[in-house]
């Protein structure tokens, strides 16, 4: 019987051989700063996924190696049922950066919002148990997100929601980081002011998101940035009168300047947010094992359907290559 290492090898010798031309590249299921995510089939297998290709060129001048480094590294050591896995299938060229990554069916979480303007509240109590677990996996690996939005979450066929997009993600213990990124409806008071911040802003931006689900807008829009971050480090929640009591309360801990008082970050860490009367019935056993209704079942015909994306269209315009002496990825894989 093949033991795990034998497997791990075999696993690794069959990687070296899949090369790029084994992929035809399909329709394109979503854009970026440097590239886009194409569905694509191996040809020898028909399994379809999703190619992120990424421009070396803009990556290079937007001085973001660092964060594509982060994101590859990251992406390659977690594993969770609620974060779309890296298959392991990487490749580079002179002008691009590719990765393949499972293809989840269902779309975008905002695409899902906007068709719906609010969600009900068991429906957002549901999508927030991803989050809240997703987040205390990540940073029981000293793992922060920093890019929380509904643009950055998909549905899977079974209704559960899949964490997408590593690229502002770093590994960070109990120091802090002083980098500026993000959305800007979604960032923690301490980014804007530059105190320097760590895990406490994904907690922030969880409070967003549970505010934007149940509302259908962000709780400091404005259609200035400035503005925004004006808002957001005043603090000043505008509350509808119908909303839901506990999630108010909830929202509050949350969005709370402080962050030795913010849930998530205090003495009992994310016991205190599990505990909060909004989640007070909810089954978090059969959550966890998928083995809870999901409340909205994303339609799909085929392995390889795209109905629940939005339609780009495709580009002729090529990336500039890049000179291997200025190639920061020539030892990508």
């Amino acid at each position: 019987m093949e033991n795990k290492e034998t497997s791990r090898k075999n696993k690794d010798k069959e990687k070296t051989k899949v090369k790029i031309k084994d992929f035809e590249k399909l329709t394109t299921v979503g854009l970026g700063s440097f590239g886009r995510v194409r569905l694509c089939r191996h040809k020898k297998t028909n399994k379809i996924y999703v190619m992120k290709i990424l421009k070396k060129y803009e990556i290079i001048k937007q001085k973001q190696v660092d964060h594509v480094f982060s994101e590859y590294n990251i992406l390659g050591v977690i594993n969770h049922p609620f974060i779309v896995k890296l298959i392991g299938l990487n490749f580079e060229d002179p002008q691009y950066l590719y990765l393949i990554l499972e293809y989840i069916q269902g779309g975008e979480l905002f695409t899902l919002l906007r068709t719906k303007n609010t969600f009900p509240v068991d429906q957002t109590r549901f999508y927030i148990a991803h989050i809240i677990t997703i987040f205390e996996y990540l940073h029981s690996k000293n793992i922060i997100y920093r890019d929380l939005k509904p643009e950055n979450i998909l549905i899977n066929k079974n209704g559960y929601l899949k964490l997408t997009d590593f690229g502002f993600a770093k590994y960070l213990d109990n120091e802090k980081t002083y980098t500026l990124c993000g959305t800007p409806e979604y960032l923690a008071p301490e980014i804007i002011l530059n105190k320097g911040h760590g895990k406490a802003v994904d907690w922030w931006t969880m409070g967003i998101l549970l505010f934007e689900m149940l509302v259908g807008i962000d709780p400091f829009s404005d259609d200035d940035p400035m503005r925004t971050y004006q808002k957001i480090v005043k603090g000043k929640i505008h509350f509808p009168k119908d909303i839901n009591k506990d999630a108010k309360s909830l929202i509050k801990h949350l969005l709370t300047a402080d962050t030795t008082k913010r849930y998530g970050c205090l003495k009992n860490g994310v016991k205190d947010i599990l505990n909060h009367r909004f989640f007070n019935n909810f089954d978090w056993k059969n959550f966890v094992f998928l083995k809870m209704p999901a409340p909205y079942i994303p339609p799909i015909k085929s392995e390889a359907d795209t109905s629940n994306f939005e339609k780009y269209p495709d580009s002729d315009k090529e990336s500039p290559s890049i000179d291997k002496k200025n190639d920061p990825f020539l030892n990508w894989q």
